[in-house]
């Protein structure tokens, strides 16, 4: 039976080292003088990841406290739970995983190594495209300097109208990179749509003299919460809109779980977003693949083209049901 057509890129954001759990999540397991985080292992049991050398012993300190649970993965190299980290995204429908380390330290020499160390374990965990996600673009050349080309085609995340970061460009024609691009100023984040357009259309400029192919270039407006600012979620999508008229053949993302940061039943949100992404003209999703699962966005983008008559008699939405 043939693959199954690939409807949407499902980016998977969880390998961040800013991820953190409350000390009151369920997932937090004591035992006497002992605190760990369970996961599920790939034999189904239940496994833990020891967390008890950073858990504080403060009570003051512990009120504040939220487990950074993938940098101590990391830090303490636990190839096992950084295993479940990747394969439970890839499980639930992402096809390429984000990889960032900045939290691993203000060193960035250490930065460095981690990122050296972590691609070729990432790379025998799964042969799914990785991005290479850093603010420093030395630490991203020191991922794609590990990456195996013959396992899968590196991502670098991402390149912007910031000082110093246009170097990216050349770099992911070196490594024959996908490259992500952020719709960021030179000096401070856009403010509306036409600022995200305008800002993008500047990258895209220079990707063109590089002779970056567009169907390798991801866009991203940049999702910002909303509830910091009402308006913002409709700034984004705009400008989805706008760059899909614009450039019909790159692909488009965001941060889409970004919007709901602070907000109460965080999913809800996201899923209304990300319909709404969708139909502005998002074509890629960069998601927490476990808190919303991806397979439900893959049908319905079939089904909104059918309806909006994008796939005539459809025929792309038959054939993908019955592969």
């Amino acid at each position: 039976m043939p693959d199954k057509e690939k409807i949407l890129d499902i980016i998977g954001e969880n390998f961040n080292t800013t991820r953190r759990l409350r000390t009151t999540s369920p997932r937090i397991k004591k035992d006497g003088d002992n605190v760990g985080v369970t996961y599920p292992g790939r034999d189904g049991e239940t496994r833990v990841l020891d967390v008890t050398a950073i858990w504080p012993k403060d009570a003051t300190a512990l009120r504040r406290f939220q487990v950074p649970h993938v940098a101590h993965a990391v830090r303490t190299k636990n190839v096992d739970y950084l295993t479940w980290v990747i394969r439970s995204q890839i499980d639930a429908g992402a096809n390429i995983i984000d990889l960032c380390v900045d939290e691993i330290s203000v060193n960035p020499d250490e930065r460095h190594d981690c990122m050296r160390w972590l691609v070729p374990v990432a790379q025998g965990i799964a042969d799914v495209t990785y991005a290479i996600d850093s603010s420093d673009p030395n630490t991203v050349l020191a991922g794609l300097e590990k990456y195996d080309v013959s396992k899968s085609r590196p991502a670098i995340n991402s390149v912007n109208l910031e000082e110093g970061r246009q170097v990216l460009i050349e770099i992911a024609g070196k490594y024959n990179a996908l490259l992500f691009a952020n719709a960021s100023g030179r000096e401070s984040m856009p403010q509306d749509a036409e600022q995200r357009v305008a800002n993008l259309a500047q990258i895209m400029e220079l990707m063109d003299k590089s002779n970056v192919p567009m169907t390798d270039r991801y866009l991203d407006p940049l999702a910002f919460p909303v509830g910091a600012g009402s308006e913002f979620s409709l700034h984004y999508l705009d400008a989805v809109k706008e760059i899909r008229k614009r450039y019909p053949d790159v692909h488009i993302f965001g941060g889409h779980s970004n919007t709901s940061f602070g907000l109460p039943q965080r999913k809800i949100v996201n899923n209304a977003f990300i319909v709404l992404a969708i139909l502005a003209g998002c074509d890629t999703l960069m998601i927490d693949p476990i808190m919303n699962p991806p397979q439900a966005y893959v049908e319905f983008r079939l089904a909104a083209d059918v309806l909006l008559n994008k796939d005539e008699f459809a025929m792309r939405y038959i054939s993908y049901f019955r592969s």
